[in-house]
């Protein structure tokens, strides 16, 4: 089993796109692929359509449960099951205060799901908490979607400097750019100076464009409605060096 989590200390950079459609290609390949979403505002759940009110009252308070088997719903994929939002995560933070250990959360939630699974896909909620942290330690790998603009280029560069601080694994950050517009010149030439600077940084760009957009009238990942798009071969592309990492 693998643990890949998508994260971002800020919002709106594609992370939600990328989990969906990450999650959507390893099913392809034959993976039975669990996307899990920690995100309260449950972008996941609403494009793989598992934020009906049923399935919010079914799995509400999943994150504390024990086995969150029953919480799983199936998706319209062939080998995709996703683990819907809940809210109410955001009371997770004070639930982990008063724990000795945070990381015993994270191997609770997954040991009684990882023998089904090979491949778990982590939807992660923006900014740094002991959330966050536990998942830090413990996923596999993390992929870090990065717009080439200044502010959210300096968002790596701080999520690198507490990996420093607290002592994580570095060589689990995988960044790549998202939502690039290759007729910007200062696209471009942030593109060419991170990569420079980062090796680590993954050698794909996802465009910005409108075929991801249309997720949200599709509800489906760009790689099922619009398979030959650019967007949905960046994504292909990006699974593939995903896979490899870790």
């Amino acid at each position: 089993m693998k643990v890949i989590a998508v994260y971002n200390i800020k919002g709106g950079v594609g992370k939600t796109a990328t989990s969906v459609n990450l999650a959507a290609v390893s099913a392809f390949e034959g993976n039975k692929t669990l996307i899990i979403d920690l995100d309260p505002q449950a972008a996941s759940s609403f494009y793989f359509k598992a934020d009906e009110e049923k399935n919010q009252k079914k799995n509400k308070g999943w994150f504390l449960k024990d086995d969150v088997n029953d919480a799983i719903i199936e998706t319209e994929f062939y080998n995709l099951d996703i683990l819907p939002a809940d809210k109410d995560i955001r009371n997770l933070e004070q639930v982990f205060k008063k724990l000795k250990k945070s990381d015993s959360w994270f191997k609770g939630l997954v040991k009684p799901v990882g023998k089904k699974y090979d491949v778990i896909i982590l939807d992660c909620q923006p900014g740094i908490s002991l959330i966050s942290d536990t998942i830090f330690k413990n996923a596999d790998v993390i992929v870090v979607p990065v717009i080439p603009t200044v502010l959210s280029l300096r968002t790596y560069e701080q999520l690198v400097e507490y990996f420093k601080e607290k002592d994580f694994k570095l060589g689990k950050l995988k960044p790549f750019f998202s939502m690039v517009e290759k007729r910007k010149k200062m696209h471009i030439e942030s593109l060419r100076d991170f990569s420079r600077s980062h090796k680590e940084c993954l050698n794909i760009i996802i465009p910005y464009n409108a075929d991801v957009e249309k997720m949200g009238i599709h509800r489906e990942p760009v790689v099922r409605f619009a398979p030959s798009s650019e967007a949905a071969k960046a994504y292909f592309k990006l699974w593939k060096q995903v896979k490899k990492a870790g």
